[in-house]
């Protein structure tokens, strides 16, 4: 019997280089060509920011930036939202100067899921190999009955954030949707937030999967015009805490554009006069009273002597 030595055989390589020298064309590898430049995900958000029934920030950034080819849209609560990508941009980040490779999509994924779900405590770590150690250390855990004391601390849905995080890698375009318990899914096409419903009904509506050549976010006025602004306006013209403007992230092989302010949907409607001008007739004359006053008139005054 023999042993399977494994590793790379090189016997074919002498073969070729005999029949080369006897006048036989090498053989040719073939060849795919590959190319990501026209696949892509495109985010779009509005800018509205609330604190109750009141309009706290007109214009607020809700793409936050995780890597060169990833971002992240944020609904809940703002500060949450943008600390916890802030921190996962960071990771990523040193997870690249450590090992010198580009960002993956999932790698940030993993690691904002891993943190609105698991411990607080341990949420500092910056290693991927880290986190999934410890969820399954916590599984062993919560299988031996030790479910109360490994589950203190857990945010479980208190860190108010739900994410659309999109991004291309050498995989390809990558979509996901992260809840604020943790959960996460795969999908062609997501909305999360306040006015989510409003942006699903266009998407279930209008979605194709061969809209690459068709430029989606464009797709509101014509075939080469934007599926996404028209999703962004459902939100804001049907839900109070949607409004002012829509911001666009457009992410592909060939980079990033994003476009800040890409449509402002509500405007001013009245811009006031300084001085303020009234029409004759705006108010009404209820009382007129007209009264003569007398006026002194005092003629010959004599020049102020200057000659002392």
């Amino acid at each position: 019997m023999g042993s399977n030595a494994g590793g790379f055989d090189f016997e074919l390589v002498k073969r070729n280089a005999l029949l080369e020298a006897k006048g036989m064309p090498a053989p040719k590898a073939w060849k795919t060509g590959t190319t990501i430049a026209g696949d892509g995900v495109v985010l779009a958000a509005d800018t509205r920011s609330t604190s109750g029934s009141t309009v706290a920030d007109k214009n607020c950034e809700k793409i936050h930036y995780i890597a060169p080819n990833i971002y992240c849209c944020g609904a809940g609560t703002a500060a949450d939202t943008e600390n916890v990508t802030a921190m996962v941009s960071s990771h990523l980040e040193l997870h690249k100067y450590a090992t010198g490779r580009q960002a993956r999509v999932v790698t940030a994924m993993t690691l904002l899921k891993s943190h609105l779900f698991r411990c607080a405590a341990a949420s500092s770590s910056s290693s991927t190999a880290a986190i999934a150690v410890e969820l399954l250390q916590r599984r062993r855990s919560w299988q031996q009955g030790q479910g109360a004391a490994a589950g203190a601390g857990r945010y479980q849905g208190h860190v108010s954030a739900a994410l659309i995080l999109g991004g291309v890698d050498l995989h390809g375009p990558h979509l996901f949707t992260i809840f604020p318990h943790g959960s996460t899914d795969a999908l062609p096409y997501a909305t999360m937030g306040s006015g989510s419903l409003n942006a699903m009904a266009v998407f279930e509506a209008g979605y194709k999967d061969d809209m690459a050549g068709r430029r989606p976010w464009r797709w509101r006025h014509a075939p080469s015009a934007g599926e996404a602004a028209m999703l962004g306006e459902a939100g804001v013209y049907n839900d109070l805490g949607s409004g002012s403007n829509i911001d666009l992230c457009i992410i592909s092989g060939a980079g990033v554009e994003y476009l800040r302010n890409h449509e402002y949907l509500q405007g001013k409607t009245y811009t006031r006069q300084f001085p303020v001008k009234y029409a004759p007739g705006t108010a009404p004359v209820l009382k007129e009273k007209v009264s003569l006053s007398q006026v002194a008139v005092i003629e010959g005054v004599e020049s102020m002597d200057t000659d002392s």
